[in-house]
């Protein structure tokens, strides 16, 4: 575990964490709970990962919540875990509640047009195998591919959605192997929002994250929790502290375990 804000403390968290009646962990899923792969519906979680959500959502003091850019219905195989946790998908546009109701998107029809137009383009030109269909986005998968066919790839998609930049409905978003297009108005801070004005002031919250589309996620909770970067190498970001997957998330979801 590295520190990368001298003003975070971690080991103080953790110790208020121990003997806290009420815990929330926030969790984001590729890069964090599983490791990058071209293929995206074979991307499950780091070996010992699901038996450790397992034990944690065994533990009635600790909510798991897993808020990811992903559909909530491309998590269900993924995740493997009976019941699922609470899932927030689609960067907090769909929820799946700890009882297993689902609520969809709720954005416009005129919003629902765009997206199904910009996705009938990609499949158009693109393989299919590069392409993802989610219900508040339409994205572009380039991880695996050469330079060259990536490049190609990235400045025919960047100037066709160039106009959408400059539109109040649609936000292009770059992340960690691809481009998105999604709706607009909602991020993953948007799902810590929620979560935080359902939830005590004295409870310990972390959230584990990897890419870009997790700062929005930190900057909420601000003097709130504790962010945890999850990736190999650090980048610059406003998470509190720096682990490595898979040994540094293993050691770090054992160490709420161990205090259930």
């Amino acid at each position: 575990m590295r520190i990368l804000n001298p003003d975070a403390d971690p080991d103080g968290l953790l110790r208020a964490m121990h003997n806290a009646p009420r815990r929330l962990l926030l969790l984001d899923y590729d890069g964090t709970l599983a490791p990058f792969t071209p293929e995206r519906d074979r991307a499950f979680p780091y070996p010992g990962v699901r038996d450790l959500l397992h034990a944690l959502q065994q533990d009635d003091r600790t909510r798991v919540v897993i808020i990811s850019g992903r559909a909530v219905e491309d998590l269900r195989p993924l995740l493997g875990i009976d019941p699922l946790p609470e899932i927030w998908g689609s960067h907090g546009w769909e929820h799946l509640l700890p009882d297993g109701t689902y609520r969809p998107p709720d954005f416009p029809d005129g919003l629902r047009d765009l997206l199904e137009a910009e996705w009938e383009w990609l499949a158009s030109r693109f393989p299919f195998s590069q392409l993802e269909h989610k219900p508040a986005s339409v994205a572009v998968h380039w991880r695996g591919l050469t330079q060259d066919a990536r490049d190609r790839m990235q400045i025919s998609i960047q100037q066709r959605w160039a106009a959408f930049e400059e539109m109040d409905l649609l936000d292009l978003h770059a992340f960690d192997g691809g481009l998105e297009l999604r709706a607009a108005g909602r991020t993953k801070g948007d799902a810590v929002q929620a979560l935080l004005r359902d939830t005590s002031a004295d409870v310990p919250v972390m959230y584990l994250g990897d890419d870009q589309t997790d700062e929005d996620a930190f900057a909420v909770l601000e003097g709130r929790g504790l962010r945890v970067l999850v990736r190999s190498e650090a980048r610059p970001t406003r998470a509190d502290i720096h682990i490595i997957p898979p040994e540094g998330l293993l050691r770090f979801l054992s160490q709420w375990t161990r205090t259930s």
